[in-house]
């Protein structure tokens, strides 16, 4: 049940985008744009596809600490399909989490930012 506070901080905050019901609230499209350029990207529909996952895992796992692990499986199995993690990686070079969470405005877990995450150093 949301609170008082969350109610009146829904009401003073800007309409939300519908493509990305799960971002932050201080998030915006235009940001993340800016953002992924600045990094050398150009974002299409597999990086929105990337970034919405991302912020729809924090959604759903904000009451407790983020596991890097836990998240990179969940990626994993998310875009399984599709080539998993090492599809992520052609998407988001510097690397599907810490990158990816840069450009969907959150914060990454600890160890995203380790280069030898994930592979053999």
């Amino acid at each position: 049940m949301a609170s008082l506070i969350d109610a009146i901080r829904e009401a003073d905050s800007p309409a939300k985008d519908p493509r990305f019901p799960h971002a932050p609230a201080d998030w915006s499209a235009e940001a993340a744009l800016e953002a992924a350029r600045k990094e050398g990207l150009q974002p299409g529909e597999d990086h929105w596809e990337a970034v919405r996952a991302l912020q729809e895992y924090f959604a759903k796992h904000e009451e407790i600490a983020r596991n890097m692990r836990e998240l990179h499986d969940a990626l994993d199995e998310k875009f399984h399909a599709k080539g998993g993690i090492r599809y992520l990686y052609t998407l988001f070079p510097a690397g599907p989490v810490a990158q990816g969470c840069r450009i969907a405005g959150l914060t990454p877990p600890a160890g995203a930012v380790d280069r030898g995450f994930g592979s053999v150093v």
